[in-house]
């Protein structure tokens, strides 16, 4: 079930009004906004319901048993077993055909004739990101930066809330578990902000990113060798925009959804391509995913407490299993190394750059470095594999007398509009919000309408998956 379908909204608005009807009868709430989760889950695949509710009670009781003991050595042991298993039925789903692959080619290396099999079973959409979600409460209750729930439906609400379930933002218990208290509800929900929210990723997603998936991105990636550089170029670029403005466009949605039933999420994008360094790209990229990295990661491996080297190989590691993360191929390998050792080039290298990165001039340039060396990682990416990428890169170098082929004026236009977006003023988003709060909320429906028909207008046909579902 997508966001920007018709079946989603009226699903939407039936649990809204049944939301509201319980806005008195509290647990009763949490049970209908449970319950609607796992039916919209239920629309991928019934079976998956059956791994979220094991990860969720595999959460709920490694939390009790980690907050009933007092004596360390157990704590470690409860914490420990309990993340191997949630990694393990991650592995189990995600990487098992990698791991079977690379078997049998060992196998054929030693002449041995027998073929492990490959099980066919889907990957369920969102493991990542509810396993994410079990791991950093347990770790987080053992650490005591979370009271232990004790309500097994405050947890499988919490597992399972359905605008976040499938493609994050990852929302830390510490975050939402609060939200879940009587003295929580009576918090005013914030209606025109939320559908501003909405509306502006309902054209990130439908407009700007299918049109530039459609326009160029798949055609080119898909036979980088039949166009010359500047439509490679292109691409890249097309790219870079494509998966902000399809990512970002989810999470404002998944935001403003959130928001309309009375819930609060953390801002999972901050204008990313105006970074001026790699560090700074990932406090503006996905930061829920950067700040899980960093927390349940790069802190545990040492941070930067240790030595120089120490500290990039912590960086290099991080942004390795972040790679991995994404995926069971080398091409995310590739694209996690080479954000990981950028980071530790651009640490190192600080102390010589530091002065002029604080020149207009200099920002300038460290936006356009950074912002290229992104692109470069984003061919890995979006590539079909290892191959295919360095295949990519070889041929941006040729062809160039082509000029432009596969690119139109309106996909150069929706390029330039995807940079534009990241220097939009804050203020400006404000002020629209607070023009529009001024309106009758049914003046604000209807205007909202407006804007999802323009949207479905303007928009190409049908309704591709979110990029991030994959992961």
């Amino acid at each position: 079930m997508l966001f920007p379908t018709l079946v989603f909204l009226v699903f939407f608005v039936a649990v809204v009004i049944l939301s509201a009807l319980c806005r008195n009868h509290f647990q009763l709430r949490k049970i209908v906004l449970t319950a609607a989760s796992y039916i919209f889950y239920a629309q991928w695949n019934i079976w998956f319901c059956i791994l979220l509710a094991l990860s969720t009670m595999l959460s709920f009781a490694a939390g009790r048993m980690i907050a009933a003991t007092e004596r360390e050595q157990r704590r470690k042991i409860y914490v420990g077993l309990a993340v191997a298993l949630h990694l393990g039925i991650l592995a189990f789903f995600k990487y098992r055909d990698l791991v079977t692959e690379t078997l049998n080619e060992g196998l054929g290396w030693i002449n041995i004739a027998t073929e492990i099999p490959f099980l066919d079973i889907a990957l369920p959409i969102g493991v990542s990101f509810f396993t994410f979600h079990g791991i950093s409460y347990i770790v987080d209750v053992y650490r005591k930066d979370v009271g232990v729930c004790r309500q097994p439906l405050d947890m499988a609400l919490y597992m399972s809330f359905f605008p976040q379930l499938v493609a994050g933002p990852i929302v830390r218990a510490a975050y939402f578990l609060p939200q879940l208290t009587e003295t929580a509800r009576s918090a005013r929900v914030p209606v025109t902000a939320a559908l501003i929210l909405i509306l502006f990723g309902l054209f990130k997603k439908m407009v700007v990113a299918d049109y530039l998936a459609a326009g160029i991105v798949d055609p080119v990636f898909a036979s980088p060798t039949s166009f010359g550089g500047a439509d490679l170029l292109l691409a890249v670029y097309a790219y870079a925009i494509q998966i902000y403005c399809d990512f970002s466009g989810y999470t404002d949605m998944a935001i403003g959804l959130a928001e309309l039933l009375g819930f609060r999420f953390p801002v999972n994008f901050r204008q990313p391509y105006r970074a001026q360094s790699l560090q700074d790209f990932w406090r503006r990229w996905h930061i829920s995913l950067s700040n899980w990295l960093r927390d349940y990661l790069y802190k545990p491996l040492g941070g930067s407490r240790g030595s120089v080297l120490k500290t990039y190989r912590n960086l290099f590691l991080t942004m390795l299993l972040g790679g991995i993360w994404h995926g069971a191929q080398w091409k995310f390998v590739a694209w996690g190394v080479l954000h990981g050792g950028g980071l530790a080039v651009e640490r190192f290298s600080m102390r010589w750059t530091a002065k002029s990165r604080n020149s207009a001039g200099g920002k300038f340039f460290w936006m356009l470095a950074t912002f290229h060396f992104v692109c470069l990682c984003w061919i890995f990416f979006r590539a079909q594999d290892f191959a295919t990428a360095f295949l990519f890169i070889e041929s941006l170098g040729t062809g160039w007398d082509q000029g432009v082929q596969q690119a139109s004026g309106l996909v150069i236009g929706l390029i330039a509009l995807g940079f534009a977006l990241q220097f939009l003023p804050r203020r400006l988003l404000d002020g629209m919000i607070a023009a529009l709060s001024r309106l009758p909320l049914w003046a604000q429906g209807g205007l909202a309408g407006a804007v999802v028909a323009a949207v479905e207008a303007l928009g190409p046909d049908g309704i591709s998956p979110f990029i991030y579902f994959q992961f």
